[in-house]
Formats: structure tokens, C-alpha cells, sequence
């Protein structure tokens, strides 16, 4: 992908519904080198896009924007509601095991390490309620991962990195909540978010869009 390009899925008069690459922000950063990312490229195109919500930098996937001011406060609303069904897809380090139901369950409270900032960590007295379903898709005994997906229920900041980690299983190649040796496994974040299902901020139809992982 070149330095400017844009991989939109959908795109009507209210919502686009994008692809980000892994290693772009979505919104601006601090500097003059943290100006690229999805959010600018977007605008430069549909002027009128703004921000719902967020991935990180190191995850690849499906981003949704809003077309105007009306429809960014409907999708808040949603985002906000936890009526957007969102899954991702992660290959983690180690043989994880099956849950004993189909979806497992991991429920631990996030807050930000603020001497580590911006990393997170669990905090049973201080940290927000977070919770994320799991389960196995499949193995892989040569490199001893497991490929597994995920659907949070929450949505906060960096929460399918540091749940998995709780756990004991590091996504491959997660730079900041890896190890050595688990960061050099792959050349990015092995996090893609897959499946995106939410309600039409203007019609209110229901809608599903799915982006397959490239790793």
C-alpha cells in the first residue's frame, strides 16, 4: 500500500467502513511525523469524515467513519451502547486450550500502568470492567501458536492485547506487551479486526462487513 492509499470497503453518504493496514494510526499524533494516518487520508477524499472509534497502530482491520455530524453521534451512540459487534482474529504464542464452553470468557479489570504508560495492566481495584469472549480456531504445532478470535464486549485501550497476555499467551509480534522472543516471531502485530456488524446511522438497516487476515 502506498503512503496516501485508502482501501475503502463501503462508503455511502453517512458511513465509510475502511481497511487499515497495520502500522498506520488511525487519528493524528503528536508531531509532525505522526500526521499520516487513516483518519487524514479518509478526509482527504470524503472531507466530511470523522471519527467514531479507534484501532491501534500495530492492528490491521476494519475501521468505521462517520459521514457528518448526524451520523458521527448515532454511531457514538452505538460504539457507546455496545450495539457494534465487532471481532478480530490474533495469532497468540503457545498451545492455548479450548475453553470448556464454545466461547470462553476472560473478565478482568484495565487500567493504564502510568509509570509504563501507554501500556495497560490489570488493576482488581482501580481498573475499568473489560471483558473479552475467546475461542480456539486452531493450532499450530510447528511454531507452537494458536489462532484464536475474539469479540470484546468492552472496548478499552489495548484490552485484546493485555487479556490474551493475562492469560498467558502474548499475541506474536506485540511489541509492547511481548517478550523478546515473542516479538521477534513476526514483523507486526498478528491482531486483525475481522467482522464489523452494526445498525445504518440513517436507515437504521442492519449491516455486516468482514476483512480476512492476511498472516
Amino acid at each position: 500500500m502506498h503512503a496516501d492509499e485508502l482501501k475503502v470497503i463501503y462508503a455511502d453518504k453517512s458511513l465509510l467502513v475502511l481497511d487499515k493496514p497495520t502500522g498506520l494510526l488511525s487519528v493524528p499524533g503528536r508531531g509532525e511525523d505522526k500526521q499520516d494516518c487513516l483518519s487524514a487520508r479518509a478526509q482527504r477524499l470524503y472531507p466530511d469524515a470523522l471519527v467514531v472509534h479507534r484501532l491501534d497502530m500495530a492492528t490491521s482491520g476494519l475501521m468505521v467513519m462517520a459521514r457528518g455530524a448526524a451520523a458521527q453521534r448515532a454511531l457514538s451512540l452505538a460504539f457507546a451502547s455496545r450495539s457494534v459487534r465487532k471481532r478480530y482474529v490474533a495469532i497468540v504464542d503457545g498451545q492455548l486450550a479450548p475453553s470448556l464452553q464454545d466461547w470462553g470468557v476472560i473478565d478482568l479489570p484495565i487500567i493504564v500502568d502510568w509509570p509504563e504508560r501507554p501500556r495497560r495492566i490489570i488493576d482488581h481495584q482501580r481498573g475499568k470492567p473489560s471483558v473479552t469472549y475467546w475461542r480456539v480456531l486452531a493450532h499450530n504445532t510447528s511454531d507452537e501458536t494458536t489462532r484464536v478470535e475474539l469479540e470484546p464486549v468492552t472496548g478499552r485501550s489495548h484490552q485484546l492485547r493485555v487479556h490474551l497476555l493475562a492469560l498467558g499467551h502474548a499475541i506474536v509480534g506485540d511489541a509492547l506487551y511481548g517478550s523478546p522472543r515473542v516479538q521477534a516471531m513476526a514483523d507486526r502485530l498478528l491482531l486483525h479486526a475481522c467482522l464489523l456488524e452494526l445498525r445504518h446511522p440513517v436507515s437504521g438497516q442492519s449491516m455486516c462487513f468482514d476483512s480476512t487476515e492476511d498472516f
